[in-house]
């Protein structure tokens, strides 16, 4: 049996070699590679010893030979295939093992060029994969670290690659080609003409890898599966570990993921509750157990099968807290033992741990999407994501009433939480707390009303609270509605053509004003 290895990421391929060369068999290779198997002692053939063609033009050639692709193409099964091997000496080659130059992580790089990301496209081991793979049922192609242990144990007890696993590696491998050439269309493709590089390429090529299939869709006469990117960030939920719980249908995951990325946004104690896609609760306080509290007081209704994020670990206090009530799926950083004791007997609960990126708690960032995707009838909309932060410097006070500190702290948050409120949004809040959440209705003041409706229903006081809205009052009788329901300070971003007269309803009013210039609308 014959092995060509060529691989660019090193990582375990001596060991590997060593084994291979222990099972007999021979060892063909090129370059660096070639020279870590002699350095360590391995009779090590080289490809251009092999092929009596030398490497030329720097390397770009020198597997693009027929003693290399017949070797690799040749149907064992094919009498004729194998004599034309013979006539022209060319060896079968049963064993590939190649990783493609760092083409992703070049172009990651800051400051790459142009030349350096088209000096990193590999030409030789990609057409060698797709060569092996084609002829998977003769070839066995290995292209990650992570296939060495499984190839090694077949070899070991059968002295070949069972049919199963030499499809699966070539499936690995195509998958890997399309995402080495779907890196390199979207780099290239977005290169403009005065050589800098456009966040939208001229052709985008989604790289996803499947994490599950699931039982059904939105509803059960719809069928779904759940993906990652193929390089997912820290931190995320697809990073998620389950600890628990019934397998996780796409509303939880699409609900989950709402809940994570709102709970995300705070520095402090917090805790997120979000129900079909909207928080129905989010407050921070001193811990988990302070959070969750205040964050249920909001809408106890709309909690009741609701998906629970927080953004620091579970300890036993928060968990019987919110034991006492169904909830569907409960998302953390990490749980004590007495917590994890405490839904034992709750089977049913989905508990995900999500580990904490490398920086922290204070680096979320790594795990935010740079680019929002939405499918639309043949056809992809891109943008952007919404990380548009606020800060208290930024605000613009433009009632002749001025916020207090306290106020100016409880408008950040309002704001904070309207960000993951559907449009039109409307978030009263008060200390940390929302007191009364209107989501997604056609009419503004209908999600006013709304959110003051829901504040009734649970026994909350909207006198003194701060209100939020996604995008600017169009007219005044907005602001009234939150102000009769005891707003006295409101954040708004501003820009409508009557934004004097919603700033004059305000003073009339007797109430803080602010604006943000910045809209937050969520569809």
């Amino acid at each position: 049996m014959n092995a060509l290895i060529s691989v660019s990421d090193k990582t375990g391929i001596l060991e590997f070699a060593q084994a291979l060369h222990a099972l007999g068999i021979r060892l063909l290779s090129t370059g660096g590679t070639a020279k870590l198997l002699a350095d360590a002692g391995l009779p090590v053939t080289e490809v251009a010893d092999h092929t009596g063609f030398p490497e030329m033009l720097d390397g770009r050639v020198k597997t693009l030979h027929p003693k290399v692709h017949g070797g690799l193409l040749a149907r064992r099964d094919v009498p004729a295939h194998m004599a034309a091997l013979k006539e022209h000496g060319i060896d079968t080659i049963d064993l590939l093992v190649v990783n493609l130059y760092p083409f992703e992580a070049t172009v990651a790089k800051p400051g790459c060029t142009l030349e350096d990301a088209i000096e990193n496209i590999d030409i030789g081991g990609p057409a060698m994969v797709r060569s092996a793979a084609k002829n998977w049922k003769d070839v066995g192609v290995l292209t990650d670290a992570s296939q060495y242990p499984q190839a090694l144990a077949e070899l070991k007890a059968d002295g070949k690659l069972s049919e199963k696993t030499k499809f699966a590696f070539s499936v690995a491998a195509f998958n890997r080609i399309s995402q080495y050439d779907g890196a390199i269309s979207d780099y290239l493709s977005g290169i403009q003409e005065d050589g800098a590089h456009a966040l939208f390429p001229a052709q985008s090529n989604g790289r996803f890898v499947k994490l599950q299939d699931l039982r059904y869709g939105e509803n059960p006469h719809q069928q779904a599966a759940f993906y990652r990117d193929l390089y997912p960030a820290p931190g995320s939920l697809v990073t998620a570990k389950q600890l628990q719980g019934k397998e996780l249908s796409y509303n939880n995951i699409a609900d989950a993921d709402a809940a994570w990325e709102c709970v995300k946004s705070f520095d402090t104690p917090a805790c997120v509750i979000v129900k079909h896609a909207n928080p129905c609760g989010v407050a921070t306080g001193k811990d988990a157990l302070e959070s969750y509290s205040k964050a249920f007081k909001t809408d106890p209704t709309s909690a009741f099968g609701g998906i629970i994020a927080f953004n620091r670990p579970l300890d036993r206090a928060a968990a019987e807290a919110v034991s006492k009530q169904f909830v569907e799926v409960l998302m953390a950083p990490g749980y004590s033992a007495e917590a994890l004791e405490v839904f034992k007997s709750k089977v049913n609960v989905r508990i995900l741990e999500i580990a904490l990126p490398p920086g922290g708690q204070t680096d979320w960032d790594n795990g935010r999407n740079a680019v929002d995707v939405k499918r639309i009838g043949s056809g992809l909309l891109m943008q952007t994501a919404d990380n548009r932060e606020l800060a208290i410097g930024e605000l613009k006070v433009v009632s002749k009433k001025q916020p207090t500190p306290q106020q100016l702290q409880d408008l950040l948050f309002a704001w904070k939480v309207a960000k993951f409120v559907k449009s039109n949004a409307i978030v009263f809040c008060a200390d940390g707390m929302t007191m009364g959440v209107g989501a997604g209705q056609m009419s503004r003041l209908d999600s006013a009303r709304i959110a003051s409706i829901k504040a009734q229903h649970a026994k909350l006081s909207l006198a003194g609270t701060a209100v939020a809205s996604d995008a600017f009052f169009p007219f005044r009788d907005g602001l009234d509605v939150v102000v009769d329901a005891g707003a006295t300070s409101v954040i708004q971003p501003g820009g409508s053509m009557r934004d004097q007269e919603v700033i004059d309803a305000a003073d009339e009013r007797g109430v803080v004003m602010v604006l943000s210039g910045v809209r937050h609308f969520r569809h």
